[in-house]
């Protein structure tokens, strides 16, 4: 059986939401899934960065490391052809964005599991997220209660969980824009 054949039901049963303290160092399996990438895209990355729950300081989260890969979008294919012919699984593929996952395999997680997250440079939203949140720990402390409450009320919805956080960091978003100003 393929994951394309499977009903978004069996998909959650076999990848269950689960939340782990930070107490992993996500930072060295980012590092080292980072090497991989760089290796595989080489001069087609222009920016890599380690975001997602696991970029931030001392919350409960996902034992998935997200990266965001920007890259010149005109060199999509080229990029999206390298991860394939290295078994990365394309899960979406949209006129601004492609996100390719690591480690889900037949029977469930692998021990490092990765959504790689490719964008246009300068489309990098995620970073003001990320520290923001590293910067003002009562915000990531509601962001980990929104997530524990999004997840205990919506269990094993993905979907549910994921467009429940929305609002949320759409406020984040534009309360570090405002902060960092021109950062990135």
């Amino acid at each position: 059986m393929k994951f394309e054949s499977m009903s978004l039901e069996k998909l959650w049963e076999l990848f269950p939401i689960t939340f782990t303290n930070s107490t992993v160092n996500f930072k060295d399996i980012y590092l080292d899934e980072e090497k991989i990438l760089k290796s595989i895209l080489g001069d087609y990355i222009i920016r890599i960065n380690h975001i997602g729950s696991t970029s931030i300081t001392n919350i409960k989260t996902k034992p998935i490391i997200d990266i965001l890969i920007e890259i010149n979008f005109s060199k999509k294919e080229i990029v999206k052809d390298r991860l394939l012919y290295n078994n990365y699984i394309l899960m979406n593929e949209s006129l601004d964005q492609l996100s390719f996952n690591k480690g889900y395999i037949i029977n469930g997680y692998v021990d490092r599991v990765f959504h790689i997250h490719i964008k246009k440079f300068g489309d990098c939203d995620e970073l003001y997220f990320r520290d923001y949140l590293n910067d003002f720990h009562l915000k990531a402390i509601e962001y980990e209660k929104l997530k524990l409450d999004l997840f205990n009320k919506y269990k094993p919805n993905r979907d549910l969980y994921t467009e429940g956080k929305k609002e949320f960091v759409k406020e984040v978003v534009n309360l570090a824009r405002i902060k960092y100003k021109d950062r990135y």
